[in-house]
């Protein structure tokens, strides 16, 4: 099946009387049993429920997943994730991650006894796993001192990144992984299944913000994580089962109705966001020749660095730019003109967002950091929508001016 029929069919049909084209919205906390020790294979909610169950399996269907779970938010899907490694374990990231996983991992998880670890670039991602350079709790531009601290639990990637746009390379990556006998999460939101698949490259876990391009509609707050057929802990048990086990025990599964927004928005990904990546390439393009832009990070400018690996590794370069312009005045002054772009956080819907990331995105990185990885008063990060292209460079261009 192809991945345009496989986001609209993709993992069946719930069964129902009614022929039913949508999948129904099961808005229900509890289900009765037909019997004493018999079920209907629906108990509770917070277990399962079949509209979530059907949105799962349309995930998984996307990524050529054993399974996938639908979480409240992609926070709650990253904080699961991490759920399945106990303390003591070292874990290697990429180093710009979204602020809010950042601040997560930095304030909250490091106190429970896991130490993280950022690589700039899939060099220094692969010295990481390898124990070369690391350096304990190191912020997220560091490229890191002194001796490591043993195999790594994990490492976690976000390719491309947010929102420096720096491309890893995933395969090389998860043979390191591997070898190290770690597991290798990749952050899949700006890409979505429909222009890279993680797993094929050797990943073990993909995540999503769902309430990105898979909502599509800045509508709807979700997340998600998906597990290879082949993953497992290191104690033998698979992680696709641990995964289950935490979200019905946490409660951290996607209430039926937000399943749903989410099915219909999956039904026209394909489309969305192909016309939103054709719109990206050409402002992108027309960025590069305004005379108060200083820089344009897009993977699919033949000028990107990681431009051959985008190639490589993905079908598309997605509908997301970062781009610096000359100092903080042109930034501020750009916020506050354009019309059409809205001035808002979160990304992937049918409306162009522009975000400032060191306010918004970005404010818990420490300064220091923050500048290191290039995330200064100068840079702007847009959402490219599905808007007509010419009206949307219009408008940025009067906010530029």
């Amino acid at each position: 099946m192809e991945k345009e029929t496989t986001c609209i069919h993709g993992g069946g049909r719930v069964a129902n009387e009614t022929g039913a084209i949508a999948t129904p919205i099961f808005q229900t906390a509890t289900f009765a049993h037909p019997g004493v020790n018999e079920t209907t294979g629906y108990d509770y909610t917070r277990q399962q429920n079949p509209t979530r169950e059907q949105l799962e399996n349309r995930v998984a269907a996307l990524e050529d997943a054993a399974a996938a779970f639908a979480f409240a938010s992609g926070m709650a899907a990253v904080s699961a994730l991490m759920d399945l490694f106990g303390p003591g374990g070292r874990v290697v990231c990429s180093g710009d991650l979204y602020g809010g996983t950042y601040r997560l991992f930095d304030q909250i998880l490091s106190a429970r006894g896991l130490s993280f670890e950022y690589g700039r670039d899939t060099e220094a991602v692969l010295a990481l796993i390898a124990g070369a350079g690391a350096r304990q709790n190191a912020g997220p531009g560091a490229g890191g001192t002194g001796a490591g601290a043993g195999a790594p639990v994990a490492v976690f990637l976000e390719t491309p990144t947010n929102p420096m746009m720096n491309v890893f390379d995933i395969a090389r990556i998860a043979g390191a992984a591997h070898a190290a006998g770690a597991l290798l999460a990749v952050d899949n939101t700006f890409l979505t299944p429909y222009f890279q698949k993680p797993l094929a490259l050797g990943a073990d876990i993909v995540l999503h913000s769902g309430s990105k391009y898979l909502g599509g509609h800045n509508d709807t707050i979700a997340g998600f994580l998906a597990a290879g057929a082949g993953a497992r802990l290191r104690g033998g048990e698979p992680v696709s089962e641990r995964l289950r086990f935490i979200g019905k025990t946490t409660g951290a599964g996607l209430a039926p109705f937000d399943c749903f927004l989410l099915l219909r928005g999956i039904k026209t990904l394909a489309i969305r966001l192909g016309r939103a990546q054709e719109n990206a390439l050409e402002i992108a393009q027309w960025l590069t020749a305004q005379p108060g832009v200083t820089a344009v990070h897009y993977p699919g400018l033949e000028t990107h660095p990681d431009y051959a690996l985008s190639k490589k590794q993905a079908s598309g370069f997605g509908a997301m730019i970062s781009f610096s312009v000359k100092d903080a005045a042109a930034a501020r002054r750009a916020l506050e003109r354009v019309k059409l772009v809205q001035y808002a956080e979160s990304l992937g819907g049918t409306e162009s967002l522009i975000t400032y990331p060191m306010l918004q995105t970005h404010a818990d990185i420490p300064e220091e950091e923050r500048l290191s990885i290039g995330i200064d008063d100068k840079l702007l990060r847009l959402s490219v929508g599905i808007e007509s292209v010419s009206d949307l460079i219009a408008d940025l261009a009067g906010a530029l001016e």
